[in-house]
């Protein structure tokens, strides 16, 4: 499994996928950068290997993105990969990009290579978000994109946005795509009593309500719902939490001071499981303030369903996936608008009982459609579909990292 962004087993998508085959009988190694907590080059856990790499720069705009990129296409997979337990096994190697869509070198064998790609979030819509354009370098993502998809003998999604993506622009078969969701394990996710050392303000001893959210993404939305929500509504019982870490942290820190809420926000930076499931199940309503585009639209974020996991009611604006996600378990505000953002926010805070159908609500739903233990099995049968291919034959593979 090849990684760009996130080391193992701190991504918990691929780790799961990951653990999934290991039950399977599968012989599993990760490729994937270093990280807090994850420096070592080689460690096995749970009889995974994990092979790490350093990447010299975390980007943060364009010429950072070209940087790391280019860091992490430098690094010699097929030297790796020797190194791996799959070094016995190289008859029939199953290679699993599991990141971004970006070609590197082709790599040419005698047996043949089954490869399945899983690109997490569509590259071009990404490059529009980020940057605000369709330009050259939009339409060579969206080249590369198809190149990818060609390669590629089967393709695992993680929602019907993405499927359609790689049947109407990567032109893949429908039978060659399949729809694996990234869903929460209810065992790491544990409803825990509230921590009541986080709802009160040491300086006035007072207790505080909760509003929660993780990732850095949307940040600023969320800085802005929270001045109307303390500034214009005069909430100033309402405090907030961003879990998350990234380049834009300090950034949001400094708005925060802007806005004149910084005493009213809480940014943990990256932290352990432990005290990001104590922040959650403190909160009283939990968001995602993620913003329309045409990429989060797309999207299904795991932060989502981890909140429903935690039987958090939930706000957000109105996109496509996020809706099909949560349905009942969240109010929809307009979207990009951080007034009607805080108006829902503000609106479940004073709501105790419909808080409480809610969060009842979603965790049944992970429960019984979207917990991990019932995707697991939609994951092999991705590879077993493998198996039933064409001949063995020689084949050019497009690696991503």
């Amino acid at each position: 499994m090849l990684v760009e962004n996130l080391p193992s087993p701190f991504d918990r998508r691929v780790w799961q996928e990951a653990c999934a085959l290991r039950d399977a009988g599968y012989v599993v190694s990760i490729i994937c950068p270093t990280g807090a907590g994850c420096e070592k080059r080689f460690e096995a856990i749970d009889s995974i290997h994990i092979h790490r790499y350093s990447l010299p720069v975390e980007a943060s705009g364009a010429v950072g993105y070209a940087l790391e990129y280019g860091a992490a296409l430098a690094v010699d997979i097929r030297a790796r990969l020797a190194r791996a337990p799959h070094a016995r096994l190289r008859r029939h190697p199953r290679l699993q990009p599991a990141r971004p869509v970006l070609p590197r070198r082709p790599v040419v064998q005698a047996a043949r290579e089954e490869v399945r790609v899983r690109p997490p979030r569509s590259r071009p819509e990404l490059y529009e978000a980020k940057f605000g354009r369709r330009d050259f370098f939009y339409r060579l993502m969206l080249k590369l994109e198809r190149w990818t998809f060609r390669s590629a003998d089967v393709s695992i999604a993680t929602n019907e946005s993405y499927k359609r993506i790689a049947i109407e622009r990567g032109r893949m078969a429908p039978e060659r795509v399949f729809v694996v969701r990234s869903g929460p394990s209810l065992g790491r996710l544990k409803i825990l009593p509230p921590d009541e050392r986080l709802k009160r303000e040491p300086s006035l001893s007072r207790r505080l309500r909760r509003a929660s959210w993780a990732g850095r993404r949307g940040s600023t939305t969320c800085c802005s719902a929270a001045r109307h929500i303390v500034l214009e509504l005069g909430r100033s019982d309402v405090h907030f939490g961003l879990v998350g870490g990234g380049t834009s942290l300090e950034e949001m820190k400094a708005l925060a001071v802007e806005l004149g809420v910084a005493d009213h926000v809480t940014f943990t930076g990256r932290v352990p499981d432990a005290e990001m499931l104590a922040m959650l199940n403190t909160a009283e309503v939990c968001v995602n303030p993620d913003v329309a585009n045409d990429m989060n639209d797309k999207s299904t974020m795991n932060k989502i369903m981890e909140y429903m996991a935690l039987g958090k009611p939930i706000v957000q604006f109105d996109l496509t996936e996020g809706r099909w996600s949560a349905r009942r378990a969240s109010l929809y505000a307009r979207r990009n608008d951080p007034v009607d953002l805080a108006a829902k926010i503000v609106e479940l805070l004073d709501d105790p009982a419909r808080r409480a159908e809610m969060g009842e609500y979603g965790r049944r739903r992970v429960e019984d459609e979207l917990e991990w233990r019932h995707e697991a099995p939609k994951l092999l049968a991705a590879y077993a579909a493998l198996g039933r291919g064409a001949a063995p034959r020689a084949r050019r593979l497009w690696l991503e990292t």
